[in-house]
């Protein structure tokens, strides 16, 4: 019987008000959300030269926005320039605002039996890309983008969802460092400007 396993269920003291806490997040999460910003402004956007590159966050979990489930940034490449190499397991949306180029796709073959193990596959695809057009990146690609233009700069718009990284699936991998990244640079829009030699700009 069920009850013959009570020396072992019964045991511990501790306890723990875990359902209460989850009905009071219910409960106080309209007055908390109510303090989160549904519009952001440019000024509010924070810049980042990181190891993929010139980065402007449009959306982004820790800039307490009500958005709940999406990430989003702006990428400048610069003329000639491409951006880092990266690959996680999320995929991943791009709109291309201005300027052309390509990106380099190397899928990768996933094994998970008592470990998680990734190996990129030999073939690595090109796609062009221009103004307008929208680049899928799938599950586990490693890419790439690169700015064909040698006199303007290029504008992404990238959009991925962190329900992977809730979902313990967070697994982002820097292969190859974008070509501006320095280390605790501080950005500001003269600072952009000479980044892209653009004198439009």
């Amino acid at each position: 019987m069920s009850w013959d396993e009570s020396k072992t269920w019964l045991e511990g003291n501790v306890n723990n008000p875990l359902y209460q806490n989850m009905l009071d997040d219910a409960a106080t999460a309209p007055e908390r959300n109510s303090k989160r910003r549904k519009v952001v402004t440019p000024e509010e956007m924070p810049w980042e030269m990181s190891r993929q590159g010139l980065l402007k966050h449009l959306i982004n979990e820790q800039m307490n926005t009500r958005v709940e489930t999406v990430d989003a940034y702006m990428q400048i490449i610069p003329p000639g320039s491409h951006s880092g190499k990266h690959r996680h397991l999320a995929e991943e949306c791009l709109y291309v605002l201005e300027g052309r180029g390509y990106d380099l796709h190397q899928d990768c073959d996933i094994e998970i039996i008592d470990v998680y193990k990734w190996k990129p596959q030999e073939e690595i695809k090109r796609f062009e890309w221009e103004a307008g057009d929208v680049i899928y990146i799938p599950p586990n690609t490693i890419h790439q983008h690169f700015n064909a233009d040698p006199d303007r700069p290029a504008r992404l718009i990238s959009s991925t969802n962190r329900i992977f990284k809730y979902c313990g699936l967070n697994d982002l991998e820097q292969i190859e460092n974008a070509p501006e990244y320095q280390l605790g640079i501080k950005l500001n829009p003269e600072l952009v400007r000479s980044l892209i030699k653009n004198k439009k700009v």
